[in-house]
């Protein structure tokens, strides 16, 4: 059995047969903890000041960069600072706004319904349940738990596609929808944790675990993750993969800094991480 196989095996059956519940919650909070080392300052990556502000960015998201949206917004939040600004925009001048972040015609649509409701139905201002926020236009589960998470500090899990295929090849889940998962893992974490992890998670598998290479030499998680080797093992080629300025810190945690030529460790650093 190749190596590639025998680790789609491990994957395949971690957290089931392959792993008792109690062991799979104590490799999960390991990983947690590596993971906190690793990025004591994961944040949520799109730039707001306001509630409302985080809804229309993170609605903006969707299908687009954070870079992109940090781009478009400081215009956009002056141009319509309430909620009732949007209720009331010129659909053709917000959608010209918004046109570089893609499906403009359908967020533009989103942000003038949000608008709308949001002055009807809250005078104005964003809710803090979940249940009332996944009710408003153009905000799901996911959207609802980021700004619960980052503008209200109520524990919530985003499960955006960085988290959810993260959690996966870890073996923590084995579930493809997104509330089955973001219910599974919720069991496995203190509540507590529950906004930075997301940001962590987020974080790692934008620098280091990349969807169709990630960088397992060089990953301070090997050795608790089911499917090291699905990317290169030896610690040069890793290195190179991984991205962002904490490069210097994520290999030196990994423990291979000293067999990684210091030229490669600039030049991973100088690289964005992945969207």
């Amino acid at each position: 059995m190749s190596d590639l196989a025998r680790n789609k095996r491990k994957k395949a059956t971690a957290g089931s047969g392959g792993e008792t519940r109690l062991g799979l919650v104590r490799r999960a909070r390991r990983m947690l903890r590596a993971l906190a080392d690793a990025y004591p300052d994961a944040h949520c990556e799109l730039d707001f000041e306001t509630p409302l502000e985080l809804a229309v960015a993170t609605i903006l998201s969707a299908q687009c960069t954070d870079k992109r949206v940090n781009e478009v917004t400081p215009a956009l939040f002056r141009r319509y600072p309430t909620a009732a600004a949007y209720a009331g925009a010129d659909r053709t001048e917000l959608e010209e706004m918004i046109r570089s972040t893609g499906f403009y015609r359908n967020k533009a649509a989103s942000l003038m319904g949000l608008g709308a409701a949001l002055v009807e139905k809250y005078d104005g201002e964003v809710p803090r349940k979940l249940e009332q926020l996944v009710k408003l236009p153009g905000i799901g589960r996911k959207t609802a738990n980021v700004i619960l998470g980052n503008a209200f500090d109520v524990p919530g899990i985003t499960v955006d596609t960085h988290f959810g295929r993260l959690v996966r090849r870890w073996g923590w889940t084995a579930e493809e929808d997104p509330v089955k998962v973001e219910h599974a893992i919720g069991e496995l974490i203190p509540r507590k944790e529950w906004t930075m992890l997301s940001h962590r998670v987020i974080f790692h598998g934008r620098r280091v675990c990349h969807a169709r290479k990630p960088a397992c030499g060089a990953c301070l998680l090997a050795k608790d993750c089911p499917s090291y080797g699905l990317g290169p093992t030896e610690p040069a080629p890793a290195a190179k993969l991984v991205r962002g300025p904490e490069t210097p810190r994520l290999l030196a945690l990994a423990g291979v800094v000293d067999e990684v030529p210091e030229s490669t460790v600039e030049q991973a650093a100088a690289k964005e991480p992945v969207a």
